[in-house]
């Protein structure tokens, strides 16, 4: 691969092309995740220039984005007839691992978590859809979020994202539509005209259904054909709060014009006003579990207490 980079393994793949991890030569010690992109050939030549000028857009659009809960784009290239996306690896596991251990344990994932982890996700989509163009995901699922080692959600795989540029026709970078369980009508076909944010947010409430019951939900297309087919959260789960089920079953509404209008309307929904208070609960939570044994928390709270007091001293100087 580009001289920049060393292949260490394959970490992901399919109809796309690969996603490898691989060592940075020119910064030691960095691992990114570079995801390649192969075209359809059968599409022709022209359609194929046209998805290759999409990606170099795209790519450098997603260069410039800085989320706490999106891995950073950094680099991209072509080799060939392929072009590739280098974004920053994002260790741990991701959320349909998560689904798959707690159904092994006949459990379910607490309710208070998958809330906590919808503000992350919710706060990562509100960025994305307030771009300039705005920008859509067009895949959220379980297995494109992925939980480091210190509790963050990291939204992953820029694979189908879109560009919604008024007046333009935007090609998919990659032909797909998405994954059948959290793909909304609108989102089939690869006609991507009809696509807007309510899509993404389609997806997440999907995304969340799962999380939830440990039961991907039925596709659109089948709830389409049969609307009793999909099975109420509560009747699942009965842990889960009736204005947390009310909130999923909005989003993934068949009809985007039943949907909510935006992420921060579902997000305020789902979690209340008051979500960014929880968010600080959640951080400081974090920190005092990092800091585990008596000894550690006393060095903590020592900190914190000569902190106080040069900030007092200042003050009274």
């Amino acid at each position: 691969m580009h001289r920049r980079y060393k292949i260490l393994r394959i970490i992901g793949q399919g109809g796309m092309g690969c996603i490898y991890l691989t060592d940075d030569n020119r910064l030691k010690g960095r691992n990114c995740a570079i995801k390649e992109v192969e075209y359809d050939l059968s599409l022709g030549k022209e359609v194929i220039k046209e998805s290759r000028q999409q990606f170099l857009k795209e790519a450098t659009i997603l260069a410039r984005l800085d989320h706490p809960n999106l891995p950073k784009v950094s680099d991209y290239f072509s080799i060939g007839s392929k072009d590739y996306l280098v974004m920053d690896y994002i260790p741990g596991d991701d959320l349909r691992r998560l689904i798959t251990k707690a159904k092994q344990h006949k459990k379910f994932l607490k309710v208070k978590d998958v809330l906590l982890w919808s503000q992350q996700i919710a706060e990562a989509l509100i960025y994305l859809h307030s771009q300039t163009p705005p920008i859509l995901h067009r895949d959220i699922k379980p297995s494109n979020l992925k939980i480091t080692p210190d509790g963050y959600i990291k939204l992953v795989d820029f694979g189908l994202v879109k560009l919604l540029a008024p007046g333009e026709r935007t090609v998919t970078i990659i032909q797909g539509q998405g994954t059948a369980y959290y793909t909304p009508l609108e989102q089939y076909g690869g006609d991507s005209s009809h696509t807007d944010v309510r899509s993404d947010i389609y997806a997440f409430g999907a995304t969340l259904y799962h999380l939830l019951t440990n039961t991907p939900p039925t596709d659109a297309r089948e709830r389409f054909l049969n609307p009793k087919s999909m099975l109420p959260i509560r009747q699942i789960n009965p842990a889960v709060n009736p204005q947390i089920e009310r909130s999923i079953h909005w989003a993934i509404s068949l009809h985007p014009n039943d949907r909510p209008s935006t992420m921060k309307a579902l997000k305020e929904s789902l979690v209340g006003k008051e979500s960014e208070l929880d968010q600080s609960n959640f951080l400081i939570q974090r920190i005092w579990e990092i800091f585990q044994t008596p000894i550690d928390r006393k060095l903590l709270m020592a900190a914190i207490g000569l902190t106080l007091i040069s900030f007092l001293i200042v003050l009274l100087s």
